[in-house]
This record gives structure tokens, C-alpha cells and sequence, in this order.
């Protein structure tokens, strides 16, 4: 189990060389405060000066550095390539017994760690700045050494309260999203470094692990400084758990102090005068402290670490990988036969078009209608509620129905109601049906706009590969739908015309209404005859209803004697309906001559018993032939637009694009790829080999039965 961990550096070097931070690898994180002894614990584990130093804060990128345990006589070769294998590693040779090596220096070797130690204050100025700001973007260190335990750590800035210098203001926010960062990650263990001489209660390293860590399952603690508290104290109670308990444990250290630093003291003879302080201070507890001790606790737990999690790792790289394949096949192949490929997007696009229409499309919308379906909702719902929505008296008043009759009778009185002021009624509602027709059309053509680019977005992927081509096919389909308006639109205004150029009366539907309608006046004719007293002779009593009109309007169509019209309207029934309103010209002096024109007419009065009648027959007659024509309209104008507009687009779409752009001279510029498409198709391509590679090293595992 012990090849566990190189068998994570692999990965971590396989995802390191495309840059990607996609999954999530088990490493162990360092958290402290500033001065808390992180670094010298690092080192301590390294056993060698790696790591900046200085006052305030220092580490300001993460490091992720890797410990890779070699054999010594590994280590001692020389030649141009180390033939001799340890875990799967392959080594170069190397002048040295220990070396390092940075992910942004490639190849390059340090076996000098004074110049590892320089390199990583350049590389953190160099993206960081000098102005003590911190960067989110990581440095990757790898030491190899016969010394050290296979290990991949995280360091990390130490926890700060207030800024200094010219430190941004939030900087004690910004270090604390880095940590959560890293310490977020559920396969990562958290190394929580506390002072011997701070209490342990308000440890800010464990408070931290406790938010994402509550169960402490994955959180182990560090005690430093235990040389450094003060005289008569001790940390037995800290280090045996009884102030904080800690599952996993808590192992104290001693560390170098900062005289011992300038004084460049080894980090061997540190380690010595560690286990003499031990043996001396802590002599029950000695062999479960130190850094030797801790190291291989923490290689023993991060062993079982990536042991269990090696299976949902390996579901996330299989998930990543077809992600990956499936980005990859959509950015495409580059193009070797661009006549071919042409032809290809072109066709494939104008199925799309079309099967988005039909309901058949691969990609279907779910949080909207779109294509037939919202066609179909504009026909049946938008246009045919606003039909029903027309009120067939609308803008029609009483005064305008008798107005028309009057008008249509010419200088005589008439007998029956004109048929001509039924015409010209009827007319003008039906025109009233023309505007939500048109408005229709309008609806259907902006839905069919819309599918161009719902196309453009789910269905053919590969036209962002080429954005020439995808604009031109936009402005050929766009003006196919424009071409096709003014001549949907003429359609749908001579439906509504052919309405209005003859006016059926012998329709079956209105004549079925008109027989209906005559039996209901003859039926209230026959009431109004029981009700009249018995003295009444009948025939007498239809002969005056009959003249009852006629002799109402007379004193209108002879003297002029308005006065005696409006008695004669006043005393109309008292069930009448309607009263007319005049204009109240100036009444004609005695002794003027009069002119007829200026003649009074009546203020207002009610109508008389015919007039209602007239009236009542003129709209239901309207209203029953509109009911007639909504009908036809209703459903003649989404045949129109279909024909018209719709099924037209769809079957000279193909036609159309083809003779459009399909030539010789186009080719080229229509199918020039954007900018970065090249750069991300090699990405994903990195990607996904890296991915691949991942899957090859985790089946590795399970062929030598380390899993």
C-alpha cells in the first residue's frame, strides 16, 4: 500500500501538465496562523531549508509540494537515464543524492536547495508582486531524497487578523477563501498547526477545520514551540487530548528557533536535540511526538486516505473523461474536404431548421415552445383567443344602426328594414377581423426568426466552429422569411377582402339563423296581440301595430312639427330601449324667415316601437353573419400562413442556402475557423489524454492488487 501515494503524484503530475485543477487529488493541507511554526514544520519534514523566511507574512501562493522517497543508490547514479525503476518512477540521474524540480522551470533541476529556496521567492514576486499581496495560483515543488517519505503537502499563507503595510484591507478575507479552497476539498487532510505557548481553545487553525470538518475525520493537529512556554507549564493535557479532543490526534514538535536559523543550523541536528528534549520534558510520551513521528503518521494516513478514496475518484475521472470526448467532438476535426464539410453543415442545418418545426428535433426545449409548438399555440391560442375577444357590435351604437337604416331608405319612409344598411353595418365589423389576422402572420414570422437561432445554439454546435458561415446562413434564412411576409401578409388581407366583396345571405348557417330569428318576432308579435283587451277587434289591433311606425314618423316627414315628435316620443312604450340624443340648435324666431336646415330637431327621445324592432333585427343579423365569418377566418388564415409562409421555408430552405453559399469562391471564407476555436480543441484534446492517462495509472493499481 505504501505505492499509494506516488501513484497520486503521477496524477497530480498528469493534471499538472495541462494546468487543470478538474479533480480533486488526497494531499494534506498545512493551516496555521502567521508565526504559528508551519514552515518549520515543512521543513522539518523535508530536512532542509526550502521555504522563504522572514517577519510577517512570507508564504503568499500556495505550495504544493511533493516528497518522493528514493533508494540511495538511485540517487548516486549519474548516467543519462536511470535505468532503475522505484514504484513506477523512472528517474534521471543526478548529481547528488537529493534534487528538486519546478512545474514552471520543466526540466530543470536544482540540487542546490538554497537555490529551490530562491526560486520560490522570484516565482512568488513574480505573480504576487512586493507588496506582501497574496495569489490563489500555486507553486509545485518536487523533492526527491533517500530521506523523506512519500508525501504531497499544501502550504498554505498563515491566518491573519489585521493588514500590514500596504496589504490590501480585506487580506485576512482573501486568505481565508484560499484556505477554505483547499480545505473544502473532501479528499484532502487537514494539518492544523497551534503554538504550545497560545491557549489551544482559540486556536484559529482548528476553528477553521471545524467548518468544514465537524466530525474531525479528516483533521490532524500539531502542537510547536513546546520548548518555548513558560517555565512551571506544560503541554501534557494538550498533547493527550484532554483540553481538545482530536480523532486523529495530536502530535507535538520542537522546531528550530530563529537564532538557530541565522545561525544555520542543520536540520538533522535539530531533529536530534528534538528527540533530547522529548526524552527529557515528555519521557512517557516521546515515541508518539516528534517529526519523525509525524511524518510517518502522516504517511500512514494519507495511504488510507487515498485508499478510500480511490473508487469515487476513479467514477470522476471516467464522468471527466466522456465530458471531455463529447467538448471534443464538438469542436470537430480540422477540415481536410471543405466542399464536402460545406455541404454537410449546410444540409444538416436545414434538417434542423425543419424537424425544430415538426416536433422532431434532437435537442428539445424545455422551459419554453419553441418552433411548431409555439407556432401552433400562436394559431390556436394567441389569434384564435383575440378573435373571440372581438365583440361582433363593437364601436356599434344604436344611433349608428339607425343612422344607417334612415340613410338607406333615401326620402321615403320605408316598409321593411333595408338589406343595404346590413351590408354596410356587417362590412365594416368584419374589417375589424383584418388587424389580429396580420398580426398573426406577424407572430409566426417572428417564431420562425427565433428557430434560427435556437438551431444555432442546440442543435448544429459545429457552425460556432465557423462564424462567417453561421452569420451567412442567418442572413439567407432571414431573408427567405422576409421575402415571404409581403406575400403571406397580401394572403391574409384577401381572405378578409374575399369576405367583404360578397355578402352570402344564402349561407346556410344565416339563413338557419334568420328563420330562428323570425319565428322569435312573430312569437312576440303573437304575445303582444294575447295582451291587448278583449274589446280591441284583432285585426284592428294588427293593423295599428303595424302603422304604428309609420304614423310616428309623419309629423318628421311632413310639417316639420318637432314638438309634436317628441310628445309622440315621450309617450312611446315604456319598455323601449334606447333614446336618441340631438344637438339643441337655436330655436327660430317669429318674424324670420326659416331656413329648413336650421330647423330644430328633438332634444332627445325614445324609440318608437318599430325602430327598436328595426334595430334589434339589423344586429342580430350582424351579429350572427360576423359569427359566420370569424369562423371562416379562423380557420382559413392559419392554412394561409402555413402555405404561405411556414411550409414554403421549410422546402426551399436547403434550395436556398445551397445556391446561396455552396461556391468555389466562398469556401475559404466561410469556413475560417474563430480564433481560439484551434486553441480550445487542443486543450480538451490535452484534456482528455490526460485524463486517459489518469484512467491507465488507477487500472495499474488494481492489476498489482493495491487497492
Amino acid at each position: 500500500m505504501e505505492a499509494l501515494i506516488p501513484v497520486i503524484n503521477k496524477l497530480q503530475d498528469v493534471f499538472n501538465t495541462v494546468g487543470a485543477d478538474v479533480i480533486h487529488l488526497p494531499q494534506i493541507v498545512v493551516v496555521g496562523t502567521q508565526s504559528s511554526g508551519k514552515s518549520s514544520v515543512l521543513e522539518s519534514l523535508v530536512g532542509r531549508d526550502i521555504l522563504p523566511r522572514g517577519t510577517g507574512i512570507v508564504t503568499r501562493r500556495p505550495l504544493i509540494l511533493q516528497l518522493v522517497h528514493i533508494d540511495s543508490e538511485d540517487s548516486k547514479k549519474t548516467s543519462e537515464e536511470n535505468e532503475a525503476k522505484k514504484n513506477g518512477l523512472l528517474y534521471r540521474g543526478i548529481d547528488g543524492e537529493e534534487w528538486g524540480k519546478f512545474l514552471h522551470t520543466k526540466n530543470k533541476t536544482y540540487t542546490d536547495f538554497e537555490d529551490i529556496r530562491q526560486e520560490v521567492v522570484a516565482e512568488t514576486e513574480r505573480i504576487s508582486g512586493i507588496n506582501k499581496g497574496i495569489s490563489e495560483e500555486p507553486i509545485h515543488l518536487k523533492i526527491f531524497s533517500p530521506h523523506v517519505v512519500n508525501l504531497t503537502l499544501v502550504d498554505l499563507p498563515g491566518i491573519t487578523k489585521l493588514p500590514v503595510g500596504d496589504q490590501p484591507k480585506d487580506i485576512e478575507l482573501q486568505i481565508k477563501d484560499l484556505i477554505f479552497k483547499y480545505i473544502s476539498n473532501p479528499n484532502s487532510i487537514i494539518l492544523a498547526v497551534t503554538a504550545a505557548n497560545t491557549d489551544m481553545a482559540t486556536s484559529e487553525a482548528l476553528k477553521v477545520a471545524r467548518e468544514v470538518d465537524p466530525d474531525g475525520r479528516r483533521t490532524l493537529a500539531v502542537v510547536t514551540k513546546l520548548d518555548l512556554m513558560d517555565a512551571g507549564t506544560d503541554a501534557m493535557d494538550v498533547l493527550m487530548g484532554r483540553v481538545i479532543p482530536i480523532k486523529l490526534g495530536i502530535i507535538g514538535v520542537v522546531n528550530r528557533s530563529q537564532l538557530d536559523i541565522n545561525q544555520k543550523k542543520l536540520v538533522a541536528d535539530a531533529a536530534r536535540d528534538e528527540y533530547t528534549f522529548l526524552q527529557k520534558k515528555y519521557p512517557s510520551l516521546a515515541n508518539r511526538n516528534g517529526t519523525k513521528y509525524l511524518a510517518r503518521t502522516l504517511n500512514r494516513l494519507l495511504m488510507h486516505h487515498i485508499r478510500d478514496c480511490l473508487p469515487e475518484l476513479k467514477t470522476r475521472i471516467n464522468v471527466l473523461a466522456a465530458q471531455y470526448q463529447s467538448l471534443l467532438n464538438s469542436y470537430g476535426e480540422p477540415v481536410d474536404d471543405k466542399s464536402s464539410t460545406l455541404l454537410q453543415l449546410i444540409t444538416k442545418f436545414a434538417a434542423e431548421y425543419c424537424h425544430t418545426i415538426e416536433g422532431t428535433a434532437k435537442y428539445i426545449e424545455t422551459t419554453e415552445l419553441c418552433g411548431g409548438a409555439r407556432i401552433c399555440y400562436i394559431f390556436h391560442e394567441t389569434f384564435g383567443r383575440t378573435l373571440e375577444s372581438v365583440d361582433p357590435l363593437g364601436n356599434l351604437t344604436t344611433i349608428d344602426v339607425l343612422t344607417a337604416i334612415r340613410n338607406a331608405t333615401g326620402p321615403r319612409p320605408a316598409l321593411f328594414v333595408p338589406e343595404i344598411s346590413f351590408e354596410l353595418l356587417v362590412k365594416r365589423q368584419v374589417k375589424r377581423l383584418e388587424e389580429p389576422s396580420l398580426r398573426c402572420v406577424e407572430l409566426v414570422h417572428e417564431e420562425m426568426q427565433r428557430i434560427i437561432q435556437h438551431c444555432s445554439n442546440y442543435s448544429t454546435q459545429e457552425l460556432l466552429r465557423f462564424p462567417k458561415l453561421h452569420d451567412a446562413i442567418v442572413e439567407v434564412v432571414t431573408s427567405l422569411l422576409r421575402k415571404r411576409l409581403p406575400v403571406t401578409n397580401e394572403m391574409v388581407h384577401n381572405l378578409v377582402a374575399i369576405e367583404l366583396a360578397y355578402i352570402n345571405t344564402k349561407h346556410p348557417d344565416f339563413a338557419d339563423a334568420c328563420g330562428i330569428m323570425n319565428n322569435n318576432i312573430e312569437e312576440q308579435r303573437r304575445n303582444r296581440m294575447r295582451e291587448l283587451p278583449s274589446a280591441v277587434p284583432r285585426d284592428k289591433a294588427a293593423a295599428g301595430g303595424a302603422q304604428s311606425g309609420s304614423a310616428g314618423d309623419q309629423p318628421e316627414s311632413g310639417t316639420g312639427n318637432w314638438r309634436g315628435m317628441l310628445k309622440k316620443g315621450e309617450d312611446g312604450p315604456a319598455g323601449d330601449r334606447a333614446m336618441l340624443q340631438y344637438p339643441h340648435p337655436a330655436s327660430p324666431q317669429r318674424g324670420h324667415a326659416v331656413n329648413l336646415l336650421d330647423v330644430p330637431v328633438p332634444v332627445s327621445r325614445r324609440l318608437s316601437a318599430r325602430e327598436q324592432r328595426d334595430c334589434e333585427v339589423i344586429e342580430r343579423l350582424i351579429k350572427s353573419y360576423f359569427l359566420i365569418v370569424r369562423k371562416n377566418i379562423q380557420d382559413s388564415v392559419p392554412k394561409a400562413v402555413m402555405h404561405f409562409l411556414v411550409n414554403h421555408v421549410k422546402d426551399c430552405l436547403q434550395s436556398e442556402l445551397v445556391g446561396q453559399l455552396y461556391k468555389a469562391g466562398l469556401l475559404d471564407d466561410l469556413l475560417t475557423e474563430s480564433e481560439d476555436m484551434a486553441q480550445r480543441r487542443n486543450e480538451a484534446a490535452d484534456m482528455l489524454k490526460a485524463l486517459q492517462k489518469a484512467t491507465q495509472v488507477i487500472a495499474e493499481i488494481r492489476e498489482t492488487h493495491l487497492w
